[in-house]
């Protein structure tokens, strides 16, 4: 859901450049709290892992592109602070280097993917974490569930940007163009989200942020079955 310059008007971009730039200050500041010896090297394989992903692109309106987001798999393996942060780095990385995505609307992707999306694929999880906990097919259940409900909530942050500043087609064909295309591309990467938590999970269960508090329990449910 890249937005390339000229999207919206100058004055939404700026409003929603102000309010990536104070989400990213919180996430700053509390992101602290979370990095440490484990989050600090999956923090950065999860990022180049995003950056990857986030190359293969659709088409959906002239100037708009959907893609896989990233927002729920950083969330559940870093946390959401955390997991903002890398996929902001991601979207400047792509704005500056491949020019995917312009700079005047840097402020309303990183809105978008890196906090609408993160916080919202978090907040699923959290909701499911008690499925989450019971086996790792509950976990990859729960990774899939939230990376697709993120990549839709996600679309409609593009929709409420469009309605504020944009012109040229009408909303409702933009709605219906944004939460379709990003329906399908939610199983798309609800697939690839789940398969990655899983793969971490196989291996390294301390390394899931999501159910790292209760590790020993899903390590001890595993086993058992």
């Amino acid at each position: 859901m890249h937005m390339s310059d000229g999207i919206v008007n100058a004055p939404t971009s700026i409003v929603f450049g102000v309010v990536a730039v104070l989400g990213l200050a919180v996430c700053v500041a509390r992101a602290r709290r979370d990095l440490d010896d484990r989050t600090a090297p999956m923090a950065g394989l999860v990022a180049a892992f995003v950056f990857a992903v986030q190359m293969l692109n659709f088409p959906i309106l002239p100037g708009v592109s959907g893609h896989l987001l990233g927002g729920a798999l950083c969330a559940i393996l870093v946390g959401p602070y955390v997991g903002a942060i890398c996929v902001s780095i991601v979207l400047l990385l792509q704005a500056l280097l491949f020019a995917d995505g312009g700079l005047s609307a840097l402020g309303t992707n990183i809105t978008n993917m890196a906090l609408i999306g993160t916080f919202v694929g978090y907040g699923v999880a959290v909701a499911m974490r008690r499925i989450a906990l019971r086996s790792r097919g509950g976990l990859v259940a729960t990774a899939f569930v939230a990376a697709w409900v993120n990549t839709v909530v996600a679309s409609l942050g593009f929709v409420l940007e469009y309605a504020i500043g944009g012109q040229g087609l009408a909303l409702g064909t933009v709605v219906a163009l944004m939460t379709g295309f990003h329906a399908l591309i939610g199983i798309g990467e609800g697939v690839i989200t789940a398969l990655t938590v899983g793969a971490v999970a196989s291996v390294r269960p301390d390394l899931v942020y999501l159910t790292r508090s209760a590790t020993p329990t899903l390590q001890f449910k595993e086993a058992r079955a």
